[in-house]
């Protein structure tokens, strides 16, 4: 005879495997359905994976200097080539996409957790809240992203964290709207007044019944910000106001002395501004799909 925790134990892998099995189905009709999508998100995993990796893939130390190998065209020993320093350009194009793709996914995180709070409270209680909140929104959608990303980095100062926090509050304003827009109609439904017939509380009805029904957009538009968030990073770290100067990214690859040498040895900006753009092409085309997918109004298109 199974004992209760035998029960409760094979109950649990049942449905790990049937949570497993579904998603599966769901991932190989998206591929059918969506294969510019499906290539899209190959393209980011593999990006992911190559950030992850980098400290234990990268073929050359991507600091270290050597002054016989000074600006070789791409070869069997670098693949890549090498820079003005004789530094290995795959190597530092493979680390840069961990400074690049973590300043994107955290300021993501950053930037959805912020405006679907903002946003979820604005549209649940209104009035003069709501007014105030939507014009302080309103005053810093006026900017233009990579504007205020460099007054704010003019305030915070130069460093990894402060690229992520900047770009976190440049970009709150609007998944701000998105799900705001989301949860005032969300507010109107039925189920929302029975909540507050039985006596839930603000907490409960924002948490329980009006957060899970704003993930949809919310994923959607968080997706194809991610893309955006990485050429802004880029673009900071190009003009110099980005991440610190001893810090490898994709920016900083394309800034600097690195400019002087891009007629005589176009390899040094080619390969890392090419990463750039498969990777910003790949999760836009992949956020795409998937608001199409996720998106009642355009299943089926």
């Amino acid at each position: 005879m199974e004992t209760q925790t035998e029960k409760a134990l094979v109950s649990r892998i049942r449905i790990v495997q049937l949570t497993l099995s579904k998603a599966c189905k769901a991932t190989i009709h998206f591929m059918r359905t969506k294969p510019l999508g499906a290539m899209g998100m190959v393209i980011v995993l593999v990006a992911t994976l190559v950030a992850l990796t980098a400290p234990l893939a990268v073929p050359h130390d991507p600091w270290g200097v050597d002054s016989s190998t000074i600006l070789q065209s791409p070869n069997t020993t670098f693949w890549f080539g090498t820079d003005m320093l004789g530094r290995d350009i795959l190597s530092r194009t493979m680390y840069g996409a961990r400074i690049s793709m973590l300043a994107g996914l955290v300021s993501m995180a950053g930037a959805s957790f912020m405006g679907t709070v903002v946003g979820i409270t604005s549209a649940h209680f209104g009035g003069w809240y709501d007014l105030v909140v939507q014009r302080l929104i309103d005053g810093l959608t006026a900017f233009p992203s990579l504007l205020l990303a460099i007054a704010l980095m003019a305030a915070f100062g130069q460093s990894l964290t402060n690229v992520m926090l900047a770009l976190a509050i440049v970009f709150c304003p609007r998944i701000t709207r998105v799900v705001r827009s989301a949860a005032l109609g969300i507010k109107q439904t039925a189920y929302i007044d029975a909540a507050r017939a039985i006596g839930a509380t603000d907490l409960r009805i924002m948490t329980r019944h009006v957060l899970p029904n704003t993930f949809a957009p919310l994923i959607v538009i968080t997706t194809a910000s991610v893309g955006t968030m990485i050429i802004v990073e880029a673009s900071l770290s190009f003009l110099g106001v980005g991440t610190p100067g001893g810090v490898i990214s994709w920016g900083s690859l394309l800034s600097g002395e690195v400019q002087t040498f891009f007629a005589t040895a176009p390899w040094i900006g080619l390969f890392p501004g090419f990463a750039l753009t498969l990777v910003v092409f790949g999760i836009n085309v992949f956020g795409d799909s998937l608001r199409d997918v996720l998106d009642p109004r355009l299943r089926g298109t």
